[in-house]
């Protein structure tokens, strides 16, 4: 981010005492405490429901979470001479979770079913402007990239190792693809969703271990920018399958994971079932396989065949994990 950003600040009730760079973003200390700058590009709706979102979640007794700063006319977006827009937001210091350490992870599930219950729209207008997720659409556009990738790796002439590795475990990841999305289709998934949308059920969209942070006063969550109305399943997904790719798909600790949620806010059968399609699709293997193809295919980095190969040594244990959670 450029330098002359700063000049934006003049437009808050601030008193910079110091800047610094961070990643994509300007860092200042104030007078208010620290907050951080970042460029905005995004609808102004969404940025207003995010607003009203983590207002909504402090006045519930969470108020840990990068909340917007607005500046002297009482907005949140900024302007500058160059009509690029910003956003001031508090920055919360504290570590991230600990993804190796089952204690963090299992306070940081917790959290996560407390603060669902204080994420939801209020009312039907709301519900109507927000993004709702539709997996099973997600699930066959990621089908057919695969099939297509495939077809396209087969009819090349000269094949690299990681191609001709690839190929090797292409089938038995696509038949977990298609499989996943028919169970999905055959449930009654319409059911879950009638029920997203009657109760207003929001996601935070990414909550992964570096946007949770532990510090002196608790857990704090932040950016919540992809936000979106659908099962709350989705955010405890996406935990539960990064701490257990990065443990092994360590049977126990996915358990307490998923009791862990279940006793703060319990799921609901429909909810279990939707938790074992998520985890059984392939996931991973589609992302390596979407990256090679969008990459230029001529050279993959190396970090890219050890990835697979991690992820074909490990399915063994990810599939003696899903016969513990299969209903």
């Amino acid at each position: 981010m450029e330098d002359r950003a700063i000049s934006v600040l003049e437009n808050y009730d601030l008193k910079v005492l110091r800047t610094w760079k961070g990643r994509g973003a300007i860092l200042f200390e104030t007078n208010k405490g620290t907050k951080i700058l970042r460029e905005y590009n995004g609808p102004k709706e969404k940025v207003l429901f995010q607003d009203t979102l983590i207002s909504h979640i402090k006045e519930q007794g969470f108020p840990e979470v990068d909340a917007f700063e607005k500046n002297k006319e009482g907005e949140i977006l900024t302007t500058d001479a160059n009509k690029k827009t910003y956003i001031v937001k508090e920055y919360i210091e504290g570590r991230d979770c600990n993804i190796w350490d089952g204690t963090d992870c299992i306070a940081a599930i917790k959290h996560l079913a407390e603060l669902h219950y204080a994420m939801y729209a209020n009312n039907e207008k709301e519900c109507v402007l927000l993004p709702v997720s539709q997996l099973s659409r997600e699930y066959e556009k990621h089908n057919k990239e695969l099939k297509r990738i495939k077809n396209f790796i087969r009819a090349k002439g000269q094949k690299t190792d990681f191609e001709v590795y690839l190929l090797q475990h292409y089938d038995y990841f696509y038949a977990q693809a298609v499989d996943s999305l028919n169970q999905m289709l055959q449930s009654d998934w319409s059911l879950l969703y009638q029920e997203v949308r009657s109760k207003g059920t929001i996601c935070h969209g990414d909550y992964q271990y570096h946007n949770i942070k532990i510090t002196p006063q608790g857990i704090a969550v932040i950016n919540f920018e992809k936000y979106s109305l659908d099962s709350q399943v989705k955010d405890m997904y996406l935990f539960v399958r990064k701490v257990l790719e990065k443990n092994s798909w360590d049977k126990k600790l996915g358990n307490d994971l998923i009791t862990a949620y279940d006793t703060v806010k319990p799921l609901s059968v429909l909810e279990q079932k939707q938790l074992y399609y998520r985890l059984s699709y392939p996931e991973k293997f589609w992302k390596i396989v979407n990256f090679y193809y969008n990459s230029g295919k001529s050279w993959i980095p190396m970090r890219h065949m050890e990835k697979l190969q991690k992820l074909i040594t490990s399915e063994t244990a990810k599939e003696q994990f899903l016969q513990t959670i299969k209903m």
